[in-house]
């Protein structure tokens, strides 16, 4: 009874395992944005670099670790029948094996030289940035986020915040309380809108779509880490210093995605979230033209204007 009890508790620890494992290598191809509740695996990709992280995991690393979890699961089933007290009357007095020491130091070994092949190309795919068609500045402050667009003298940078109330308000109140007393502000105050609650800013990084970014990342104060999952990047900010990374979001991927600072810095560390818009092409260059402002009479006005001059030119 012993023996059944042990066999059946570990069967159950290895089939949820194997779910986990096989839920974590589809969890991207859920179509969603942003982190999900109960969700497993990586977000849904939208960038080249991390399609290489999704491919990475999903394809490399995810089945090595189902390989070694049934390896496992066959070990110990083995052990449990052939070792069992009532077939070995007499325990074996075995304390050394040479070839098992070989085998166990060999095949991790192994495996870590495999996974080395794509890992490496992956970092340096990471590291070399491309022709950037657009650069942006991010500054970590405690505890928000300035952007800046330095080729673009006419966008003046903006500080990002978090969409929340005071401590004092939401004091003893669940997230959906806390939701609804932000959204119950007027329409003319920062809302969350059906966005999720700790990642929605009052002003988010604006970027074009289909276009290499190119970001400078910095510190006014102490470390943070500017991270975004859909992106595949995440990188430290650092005071003095300038670290840089790129991304790319894909045609026909226009959206609202989130981040959040990656390094503990401080008490309000959990409250520098990251929210990226991306828009079309034409769409940017209409908020670039605007002074960093979206402006529906302009956009509008901008259409009319471009419809007259095509008219014009048949």
């Amino acid at each position: 009874m012993r023996i059944s009890r042990l066999a059946m508790s570990s069967a159950i620890a290895v089939v949820g395992t194997l779910m986990g494992l096989a839920s974590a290598a589809t969890a991207f191809a859920e179509g969603k944005n942003g982190p999900t509740d109960g969700g497993l695996g990586l977000q849904r990709s939208v960038t080249p670099v991390m399609d290489s992280i999704s491919n990475i995991t999903n394809y490399w690393i995810v089945p090595l670790m189902v390989v070694i979890v049934l390896f496992v699961l066959v070990l110990m089933a083995v052990i449990l029948v052939k070792f069992r007290a009532k077939a070995n009357p007499n325990p074996s007095k075995t304390s050394h094996n040479s070839v098992l020491e070989v085998v166990w130091t060999l095949v991790p070994v192994i495996i870590l030289v495999v996974l080395v092949i794509p890992s490496m190309k992956l970092l340096y795919y990471q590291d070399v940035i491309p022709e950037a068609g657009l650069v942006v500045k991010v500054t970590g402050n405690t505890w928000n986020w300035e952007y800046a667009y330095p080729d673009h003298e006419n966008v003046d940078p903006y500080i990002s915040s978090i969409v929340d109330i005071s401590n004092e308000e939401k004091f003893g109140l669940s997230h959906a309380q806390i939701i609804t007393k932000i959204d119950a502000r007027p329409a003319d105050e920062p809302r969350l809108d059906g966005r999720p609650y700790l990642f929605a800013s009052d002003a988010p990084l604006v970027v074009p779509v289909d276009t290499v970014v190119k970001v400078l990342v910095t510190s006014n104060n102490n470390i943070h880490a500017f991270s975004v999952a859909q992106f595949g990047i995440k990188i430290d900010a650092i005071p003095g210093k300038i670290n840089e990374t790129w991304f790319k979001v894909h045609a026909g991927e226009e959206g609202t995605y989130y981040g959040q600072c990656s390094e503990i810095c401080g008490v309000n560390h959990s409250f520098m979230p990251i929210e990226v818009m991306v828009v079309s092409k034409v769409k940017f260059e209409n908020w670039l033209a605007n002074d960093g402002q979206f402006s529906a009479q302009y956009a509008s006005t901008q259409n009319i204007n471009g419809a007259v001059q095509t008219a014009a030119a048949k």
